[in-house]
């Protein structure tokens, strides 16, 4: 296993900086298909360098901007919905909280295999600590140099290139359109610092409960 192992990393490509965009499609079955029309569009993109990562998702209800450090660990979550612009400061602790549903999650590699975006890709089967699975692409050819750009894929052995979420009450499918490994400006990177009503990771919490 571990000649298996070693061989496998030896071939990998190291995404160190780069852009990836997923398409993002509502799961069929949805109860709710007006919602469902307004993620029609919609679209997650992910931009890597080094140790600082932004993810993007935009939709025609509004945007979620996360941005992190993983050698800190620290950054802010940007949200605009409507006329509502948030940013929400996080922690060490509170990428913690945050990614909590995400601690112990395992992968169980499947036979089924399929090419997404010109990668090979392997199907596995992942599992959270309450019991709940969820479906993921992967292609073994590459593995980014930030392993938590994304912690529910920390120990993914490779790439996600298509897996499911949830967002609110639907069933959402990311399916990666378009890999570039063209260098991203570090202002990409940057915490805004007018335009938006600051808020603390519990502060933010605290909101939703309203």
């Amino acid at each position: 296993m571990a000649l298996i192992n070693g061989n496998m990393a030896q071939a990998q490509k190291i995404f160190s900086e780069g852009t990836i965009v997923y398409d993002i499609t509502v799961q069929t079955g949805s109860k709710e298909p007006q919602l469902a029309d307004m993620f029609d569009g919609a679209t997650s993109t992910v931009y890597l360098k080094g140790s600082q990562s932004r993810t993007e998702m935009i939709s025609p209800l509004g945007s979620t901007i996360t941005l992190q450090d993983a050698k800190s660990n620290t950054g802010a979550v940007l949200k605009e919905y409507g006329k509502q612009k948030l940013l929400i400061h996080m922690t060490r602790q509170d990428w913690a909280d945050l990614n909590e549903k995400y601690a112990g999650i395992t992968f169980t590699p499947q036979k089924e295999t399929k090419t997404i975006a010109g990668y090979s890709c392997q199907k596995a089967i992942a599992r959270l600590k309450d019991g709940t699975t969820f479906t993921v692409y992967y292609t073994k050819e590459m593995v980014t140099e930030n392993k938590d750009y994304d912690y529910q894929f920390k120990s993914l052995p490779g790439l996600p290139l298509e897996y499911e979420s949830s967002v609110g009450n639907l069933k959402v499918k990311y399916t990666a359109s378009k890999i570039t490994f063209d260098p991203v400006p570090v202002q990409k990177f940057s915490i805004p610092v007018s335009g938006y009503r600051e808020l603390t990771y519990p502060e933010s919490i605290s909101l939703k409960g309203n």
